[in-house]
């Protein structure tokens, strides 16, 4: 189990002068940085003092040029009575010394350039250059007040949806904010009998959004026109805290341990149901093709599951799922699908845990597992590089980059007071949300921009919520 606090946050904030959601937060001043390197990387720091290559001297040239000047003047009268001895030692000197008069060498000299044939140097010119590391912002970039944000490690109240719309649940209240425009717009209140929100999760089509409650009702509401096309009751028993799309498919996952697929498209919606686990599950996410899903829950488990072994009658003792984990020693909430590799998986365990660790989906295979130090409370992938983001609670509170599959650091990402609960992506990859518990959406620019940006793929969803007019 992980810690999480079931308590609402909106107690202290009725206590203080409220606070409208989603505006921008009060400016921080400027400070310095502490650090005493360069600012420009490529300067290089030789310290405080020159230290002599030795390999670059010559012990017997100094040796002479050292003795010399007592030479001159014990041969002081002798070179003045005899010219010729005179022309003699300048014209050795020029010769055999190269009139050479530094006893310290500091750097070799650069070598001879090289005769290099026309096609070597061709090729050398069409070598392709180094990739410069990009830049990483360390601080965000946006920051907006988010009041009434519940203190919950096992709700999912932030997702950000195809049409650049990111939705967040305060409290009772699910806030839109669009990405292009900047405006914040309220969707829906419920009341404190069905409240809080939660769970949130937009739709493939970006216009639809799914929103999970306390009562365990599931509300499916139409963005574009703020109405609630229709209700989903008697699933499940306990709240939902987790939901999932697939096409046309609603997944929502309780606190009663069940996972039910939902056909928003017919009046008997639940068509397939998932059991494995007996506490609350906490993650669930579709994998890129459709045919696995990922759960994850306070029971500290892990399940895979192919969509060919769901069953609309469960039978007892029927074991339904492809693989049942039980690595991690917490809670599993954190999850995400590698974009690039579609049987790759990564989960984050929760405070007794503190392990990021990567699966092979299809044979259930363990190939990494990498403590963080702290609660790991969300995972994303970078779209464009192999890297992959988690979000963590105490004690730092920090967002870390990470490239994989080494996974060393890349950045650590600081700013929130308390723990990071929550993230989204933004539909180009490039910017992720991040939402904590001191009540504040913060926005980076983490993932940098793509190299060739991808055109828009054609939403193909838009017909499945048109039989919702005559469903009473």
């Amino acid at each position: 189990m992980d810690a999480g606090s079931h308590s609402i946050s909106s107690e202290k904030s009725r206590a203080a002068a409220p606070r409208p959601p989603l505006q921008e937060a009060g400016s921080r001043p400027y400070m310095p940085s502490l650090s005493t390197g360069s600012r420009n990387p490529s300067a290089k720091c030789y310290g405080d003092r020159f230290i002599p290559d030795r390999s670059a001297m010559d012990m017997d040239m100094a040796h002479y040029l050292l003795t010399e000047p007592k030479k001159d003047k014990e041969n002081a009268a002798a070179v003045a009575a005899s010219p010729s001895k005179e022309a003699y030692r300048r014209l050795l000197a020029e010769k055999l010394l190269n009139n050479r008069t530094r006893i310290l060498a500091f750097r070799n000299k650069p070598p001879e350039p090289e005769n290099v044939s026309t096609d070597a140097a061709s090729s050398h010119l069409q070598a392709r250059p180094a990739k410069q590391r990009r830049h990483i912002p360390q601080s965000a970039e946006r920051t907006l007040d988010a009041p009434d944000l519940v203190d919950d490690y096992y709700l999912n109240l932030l997702d950000w949806g195809s049409n650049n719309v990111l939705s967040i649940a305060l409290g009772d209240t699910v806030y839109l904010w669009d990405a292009s425009s900047g405006s914040t717009s309220e969707l829906v209140t419920v009341d404190e009998d069905n409240g809080p929100i939660t769970s949130v999760s937009w739709a493939p089509d970006g216009r639809h959004i799914a929103v999970g409650l306390n009562s365990s009702d599931v509300q499916l509401w139409d963005t574009s026109s703020n109405r609630l096309l229709r209700t989903l009751r008697g699933v499940h028993e306990a709240r939902v805290g987790s939901l999932a799309w697939n096409n046309s498919i609603l997944t929502t996952g309780s606190m009663d341990g069940k996972i039910v697929n939902n056909d928003v498209r017919i009046r008997n919606h639940a068509v397939q149901t998932y059991e494995g686990h007996s506490q609350e599950v906490c993650g669930l996410k579709w994998s890129g093709s459709g045919q696995q899903l990922a759960s994850g829950g306070n029971d500290n488990l892990l399940h895979i599951w192919d969509v060919s072994m769901a069953s609309s009658v469960p039978s007892a003792g029927r074991n339904q799922w492809l693989h049942r984990l039980e690595d991690h020693m917490a809670a599993v909430k954190a999850l995400a699908w590698c974009p690039f590799q579609s049987n790759l998986l990564a989960t984050g365990g929760g405070g007794s845990d503190r392990c990021i660790k990567f699966w092979n989906t299809h044979t259930g295979a363990c190939l990494n597992s990498v403590d963080t130090g702290s609660q790991v409370c969300a995972l994303l992938w970078n779209k464009n590089e192999r890297e992959l983001l988690s979000s963590h609670g105490f004690t730092q509170n920090q967002l870390t980059l990470w490239k994989y599959p080494s996974m060393v650091k890349m950045a650590e990402l600081t700013g929130h007071t308390s723990r990071v609960l929550f993230m989204a992506q933004s539909p180009d990859g490039c910017t992720v949300a991040s939402a904590a518990a001191d009540e504040t959406l913060r926005f980076w620019n983490v993932f940098g921009t793509p190299e060739t940006p991808k055109p828009a793929a054609k939403a193909s969803y838009t017909g499945m919520f048109n039989s919702f007019n005559h469903i009473r």
